[in-house]
């Protein structure tokens, strides 16, 4: 039931109106010199008529602050994919690192093979008299 107008405020309603000019302060709704302002009109206020002009172009509730929860909510589910999507990119990633890597170890591998099997065969050549003397003949 809104109270009429013509009514005698009383200090606890005039400490409810400054309480919430110091919160609309606080949301940015209001410059600090006419909080200023309205706060001593509120704490001079006689009817609630005169306190309900110093706060009717503010919001009953922080409308602003509201949103921002939704839109929080909203964002977390797109950092989630965000997130997702980076961790399969690495994840994809690292596989292919693993692939490569493993694909140039093989090869390193066969040429260590090969070069391993090559000074062998080549020592035993050199080593073997019948096998030089081939050599300087031919």
């Amino acid at each position: 039931m809104a109270e009429p107008s013509y009514l005698r405020a009383s200090d606890a309603d005039r400490d409810a109106t400054a309480e919430r000019l110091r919160r609309a302060a606080v949301e940015g709704r209001l410059e600090p010199e006419e909080l200023e302002e309205r706060l001593h009109a509120a704490l001079r206020a006689r009817t609630y008529g005169d306190l309900e002009r110093l706060i009717m172009d503010l919001p009953q509730q922080a409308v602003s602050w509201q949103r921002g929860r939704v839109r929080t909510r909203a964002d977390l589910g797109g950092v989630a994919a965000v997130a997702l999507r980076v961790a399969f990119t690495l994840a994809v990633l690292a596989a292919v690192l693993t692939l490569v890597v493993v694909m140039a170890a093989w090869w390193m591998l066969w040429a260590i093979v090969w070069f391993a099997l090559h000074a062998r065969g080549c020592a035993r050549w050199r080593g073997d008299p019948r096998l030089q003397r081939r050599r300087l003949a031919g």
